[in-house]
């Protein structure tokens, strides 16, 4: 991609992003000062297509803000009230569960913290909607309000955290973090939590197996450095946990709080620079949203354009920010947001908590595995008139067999268990004898795992049933499989754990003391069949018409011939996620067969016999 740069500072912060080097705190400060907002906004959105592709996420949500009686009185702070004052309201869980339905995917609860609830309210509510309504997603409580139920009920943050994921939590919001400055947390906000207690917080829930998201407040007395000393703060955190998913610049909205910024409201230009910078400085995050609340549903459609590729949801009640005087409208249809996402040339993805697809509303999808293991195939793929859609390998073949993707490189047990409506093309995702990256972490050796607990990634199944078949078949054993949502740092309760893509690769570099063995699923298979395995084919609907068929076929190979001729330069664009050196990252994607041939046939009708033939 060719940038005509207008501001030559910008690039080699650019050819630090094609090299796949982090950015720095200077370049960090660079992006923010720049007046070259259109070359920032496309290496922003270049920077996003790599992580997302065409796709822009939304959820079918609710707002639930439960009281604003609150026991602070932060200065930028225009929601709550002390009791009995005008205005104040505590909710029942009567009248919570009055607010959902059956149509809703997702319901985020915080609220203000009253001084006489008892522990056991809080866990009430969220117990009480995964009990009416468990197929809703429930985040719940920001780290300021875990902080407070930590002090004021003499548990710890772990006790805490613990009970709410035992009623029903799945994520937490990631509101409270303000601006990591001492000095504005003085000033505006000096009541609530800093930084180091933000922070501790968000570990130890991603540690329980909980991810999050996190927040920044800016527009108000923050600096330019301390804006970016909060996106590399966060950036390190990510680094030690994984345990993120989304980060959300909020644009501070004045009110009456009496905080007076230069310019009241933040500009559409500071909005979109924010969004930007956020995307390339934090390289280790998955997703940045355009909160549309605060940013007015018109800055949010181009922010799709400038790193953003989340926009939310439809919120239903929003409060917070609304009684500080934010101007978006208080509901936004589903319809409307599907519009908004299509006018930024994007493909609209409905999504669960996890950013699990849920529907796809676009039409010419090659879906593609977001592994390091797939560049050959992926790099730089451009097919006249289709958009991509990054998937993990067996959502990519739920996708598929919905008929909501029309090719890609599908999950084999996706494809066997599809062939009716399923092309087999000549491309696949195989090894050649170990593969490093479907590895099963274990604390016992492979004959000794009869009865023991293996905690599974759901975003595989071929990996899965590969497991499964050689426990059963080669071994004679029968464990005890248990899924669990990829990333997940904390497997203190498994007796041996299966991971695969890029999350195995660097779980194989790093030290795992809870683990004494590791074994290579492909190189098991290897040693008992003498064949290799195939992982991942590609397929094309049988639906689609023959010359698009056609088209993807020529495109598809000449592409991977070329990645190949050139894969040296290639790779050094994708160090970000992996642990691995450059020569590291070539000798394992060399590992790799990607055409299916005689043996790999063999080798997939040897593994469909043997999936029957188990439990």
């Amino acid at each position: 991609m060719e940038i005509l740069f207008r501001d030559k500072s910008l690039i080699p912060i650019w050819n630090k992003l094609l090299n796949g080097e982090r950015l720095t705190f200077d370049d960090g400060l660079a992006l923010f000062r720049t007046n070259d907002l259109i070359s920032l906004g496309k290496m922003a959105n270049w920077f996003s297509y790599q992580k997302s592709g065409d796709a822009v996420y939304f959820v079918l949500n609710r707002k639930i803000e439960h009281t604003n009686i609150c026991v602070l009185s932060c200065k930028f702070c225009d929601f709550a009230k002390k009791k009995g004052e005008p205005g104040a309201y505590e909710m029942t869980t009567e009248e919570i569960l009055s607010k959902l339905s059956s149509g809703i995917r997702e319901v985020h609860i915080t609220g203000a913290m009253p001084p006489d609830w008892k522990w056991e309210r809080y866990l009430d509510i969220v117990q009480s909607i995964n009990d009416k309504f468990p197929e809703i997603d429930i985040k719940a409580y920001t780290a300021v309000e875990i902080d407070f139920f930590h002090k004021k009920f003499k548990k710890s943050i772990e006790e805490i955290l613990i009970e709410l994921k035992n009623a029903g939590l799945k994520t937490m919001p990631g509101g409270g973090a303000e601006i990591f400055s001492e000095r504005v947390r003085r000033l505006l906000f000096n009541q609530k939590i800093g930084e180091k207690s933000w922070l501790e917080i968000h570990k130890t829930a991603h540690r329980l197996g909980i991810p999050s998201n996190a927040t920044m407040l800016y527009g108000h007395i923050e600096t330019l450095e301390e804006r970016v000393k909060h996106l590399i703060k966060l950036r390190e955190a990510q680094d030690e946990t994984g345990g993120f998913l989304t980060f959300i610049p909020l644009a501070f909205q004045p009110g009456d709080t009496g905080i007076k910024p230069k310019n009241n409201f933040t500009s559409a230009i500071d909005d979109l620079k924010t969004i930007a910078v956020s995307r390339l400085m934090l390289d280790n995050f998955p997703h940045i949203k355009a909160y549309w609340v605060m940013l007015t549903e018109e800055v949010a459609a181009i922010a799709l354009n400038f790193g953003a590729d989340d926009i939310d949801g439809t919120v239903g009640e929003e409060h917070i920010a609304h009684d500080a005087g934010a101007i978006s409208p208080m509901k936004l249809a589903q319809d409307r947001i599907i519009k908004i996402i299509k006018e930024a040339g994007k493909i609209a993805v409905e999504r669960d908590v996890f950013y699990n697809p849920l529907k796809i509303y676009g039409r010419n999808i090659i879906g593609k595995i977001p592994y390091l293991n797939s560049i050959p195939i992926y790099h730089n793929l451009k097919i006249d008139s289709y958009f991509t859609l990054p998937l993990f390998p067996h959502r990519l073949g739920e996708m598929m067999s919905n008929g909501y993707i029309d090719a890609g490189l599908i999950s084999l047990v996706d494809y066997l268990n599809n062939k009716e409506k399923l092309n087999l093309s000549r491309w696949c995702l195989s090894s050649r004898e170990k593969v490093q990256s479907v590895l099963l972490f274990s604390k016992y050796k492979l004959e000794e795992l009869e009865n023991k607990k293996i905690g599974i990634t759901d975003e595989t199944s071929t990996s899965v049933k590969l497991l499964k078949v050689i426990l059963e078949k080669k071994y004679k054993i029968n464990a005890l499989f248990e899924e669990f949502h990829q990333p997940k740092i904390s497997f203190q309760e498994f007796d041996a754990v299966l991971l695969i893509g890029d999350n195995a690769l660097n779980k194989y570099k790093a030290q795992n003391p809870e683990f004494n063995y590791k074994f290579d699923l492909a190189e098991e298979w290897f040693q008992w069949q003498n064949l290799p395995f195939v992982f991942a084919v590609w397929v094309e609907r049988k639906d689609l018409l023959p010359n698009l068929s056609d088209d993807i076929i020529k495109t598809v190979e000449l592409n991977i011939q070329k990645n190949f001729d050139e894969l040296s330069a290639i790779v050094k664009q994708y160090r970000f996620g992996v642990k691995l050196t450059d020569e590291e990252i070539i000798e394992y994607l060399k590992g790799f067969n990607y055409k299916i041939g005689d043996e790999e046939l063999s080798a997939i009708r040897k593994f469909e016999e043997l999936i029957r033939e188990t439990k």
